[in-house]
């Protein structure tokens, strides 16, 4: 009799340890926090901000302007009113230094937005638009008038800064034997260039994306 109660406690004891077993695991899976969501790519980022300053100009623009409201017309007043930010400066026709690519001196030119700035913003916005549940067919940024409008930008930097926009040729995906031998693309030269092609606004040497945060409210 004793043996058996003996045995029965040993039992329920053992019982005891196991459903404490049981529930520490239970306890190690629910304490293992969900993984962080993956950082934001600098692509992605960078359109997210473009996308904000868009609409902090609607909403400082006079009247204030609705997202189902704006038209190609809007966008080209946009990219107008963003020259007051920029940092390239365009010689006029009747600048010395038109069509110079290496001034030797300082003119009274104005600064503007770099073309290649420019039409990489727009490749951000035309893509943030359809993101946030927008048509392709009522794209504002994809409107001919915008497409005009950049490529007279390009025509217009490239006789004034005696620079030659090329059109960017589709490559092949380098093979993986390939790809370990590409040299990373660095320097002065190469930052400038890849920065008036549409890597961002160029300060000094070095390219910068857009950053509106200073944007000014319209009168």
């Amino acid at each position: 009799m004793g043996s058996n109660s003996t045995s029965s406690g040993s039992s329920s004891s053992g019982s005891g340890t196991n459903d404490h077993h049981h529930h520490h695991q239970y306890y190690q899976v629910a304490a293992v926090a969900p993984q962080p969501p993956q950082p934001l790519s600098r692509y992605e980022s960078q359109k997210r901000r473009d996308w904000n300053t868009f609409g902090q100009y609607l909403r400082n623009h006079r009247p204030p302007l609705a997202l189902s409201r704006c038209s190609g017309a809007h966008v080209l007043e946009f990219l107008r009113y963003l020259d007051q930010f920029g940092k390239t400066k365009v010689h006029t026709p009747n600048c010395p230094f038109f069509g110079h690519p290496h001034p030797p001196a300082p003119c009274p030119c104005p600064l503007k937005q770099a073309w290649g700035s420019l039409d990489a913003l727009i490749g951000r916005l035309r893509a943030a638009f359809e993101e946030n549940g927008g048509l392709p067919e009522t794209n504002p940024f994809g409107a001919r008038a915008v497409r005009l409008y950049l490529r007279e930008v390009r025509d217009e930097q490239s006789k004034a800064r005696g620079i030659t926009y090329e059109k960017k040729k589709r490559k092949k995906p380098p093979s993986s034997s390939s790809a370990a031998n590409l040299a990373p693309v660095g320097g002065v030269n190469g930052n400038k260039l890849a920065a008036d092609r549409g890597g961002g606004v160029v300060v000094g040497n070095n390219p910068h994306h857009l950053d509106f945060s200073a944007l000014r409210e319209l009168a």
